[in-house]
């Protein structure tokens, strides 16, 4: 027997449903709040090398960010995770990198660990990119495997995951 009934295609996406830069926001006031609880040595963040190195670490997290956000404007894909992608994003930054916007992010956390002088964030560093990796990245791969196929295996056997 043949179904002939209309076939509406289910509004599929990644399922991530607390925005990724909240994840980041949220892991700094944490970091902030363990300092004050348990405070940690953090002399080391002012010296000479700490405060070049700050401003080369935002110039490269600003850039790596605005690239990634020019490349899904231009497609017109959307940023909100609980909405279907309309493309596949694989040039431009998305060549060397499959996850840009979340890598600038951690980038981007790191500069603000060295402008705010708080050991606590960067132990944080490693938490955090569990939480994206495992919560964010691992849900919008596997939402990218079912909405892209073939291409999107392709894609993630030539470029790497973070770097």
């Amino acid at each position: 027997m043949e179904n002939n009934s209309l076939h509406i295609p289910r509004q599929d996406h990644a399922g991530v449903y607390v925005p990724p830069p909240m994840i980041y926001v949220v892991t700094f006031f944490l970091s902030i709040g363990l300092q004050r609880v348990a405070p940690l040595p953090s002399a080391w963040l002012g010296t000479g090398t700490a405060h070049a190195a700050r401003w080369v670490i935002v110039a490269i997290g600003l850039l790596l960010l605005l690239s990634a956000l020019w490349r899904f404007a231009i497609s017109r894909n959307t940023l909100i995770t609980v909405k279907p992608a309309k493309s596949l994003q694989t040039t431009g930054v998305y060549a060397f990198s499959r996850n840009p916007m979340y890598l600038a992010l951690l980038i981007m956390f790191t500069a603000i660990a060295f402008f705010k002088g708080n050991s606590w964030t960067f132990l944080m560093i490693a938490p955090l990119m569990f939480v994206v990796q495992t919560y964010v990245i691992r849900k919008e791969e596997q939402y990218l495997q079912r909405a892209f196929g073939e291409e999107f295996s392709r894609y993630k056997g030539k470029v790497r995951r973070w770097l």
